[in-house]
């Protein structure tokens, strides 16, 4: 069986530069595709991306206990991990990586508490996550001003999280990240 490492934080702290940084860097680690009920971003790909669900499949997959982790993380926007997606790297001999929100980094924690590593990402300040957001022009004022109150909610449970990691220069949070990251996978 292999380890699991969570990252999470709140949109815009660069978690997910982060997460590609260490599928680049580490050998025999996969990333965990999300499944997920939000809008399809231009550029992003069904089931490598996300698996884009409409409300009702989505509701099915609870229904049939088909989830290891889901959440409602804004209202009508579910995210959840498959039970499925961590058989399948496992089965390719794999330690899978996590792109999640933050009670779904905890949830996952629960379940498997001795092969979960969970780094909490954050921006320096909430001002710089607030400028990194609307340099991303990618939602509506309406909608960055949600993720700066979910940002808020999701500091509150940083401190249950195995490693905080602040993104204040790239290169060095990438760094320590890897080192982080491989200490956890040296571990018997």
């Amino acid at each position: 069986m292999g380890k699991l490492i969570v990252l999470t934080a709140p949109s815009g702290a660069g978690k997910t530069t982060i997460v590609r940084h260490l599928l680049k860097n580490i050998p025999h680690l996969s990333f965990s595709t999300s499944a997920t009920t939000r809008y399809q971003r231009p550029g992003e790909i069904d089931g490598q991306d996300y698996y884009f669900l409409s409300s009702s499949e989505f509701e099915q997959k609870i229904q049939e206990a088909a989830f290891v982790e889901w959440e409602e993380v804004y209202k009508g926007q579910f995210y959840g991990t498959l039970k499925t997606e961590i058989e399948r790297l496992w089965a390719a001999n794999q330690h899978i990586i996590f792109d999640i929100d933050v009670k779904g980094a905890l949830n996952i924690k629960a379940t498997y508490p001795e092969q979960t590593l969970t780094i909490f990402v954050k921006a320096p300040s909430l001002e710089a996550l607030f400028e990194r957001l609307q340099s991303r022009q990618t939602e509506s004022a309406e909608q960055i001003q949600k993720r700066m109150d979910k940002a808020r909610e999701e500091a509150a449970y940083e401190d249950q999280f195995d490693y905080v990691l602040v993104n204040d220069q790239l290169p060095t949070a990438l760094a320590e990240a890897v080192r982080v990251v491989q200490r956890f996978l040296a571990k018997a």
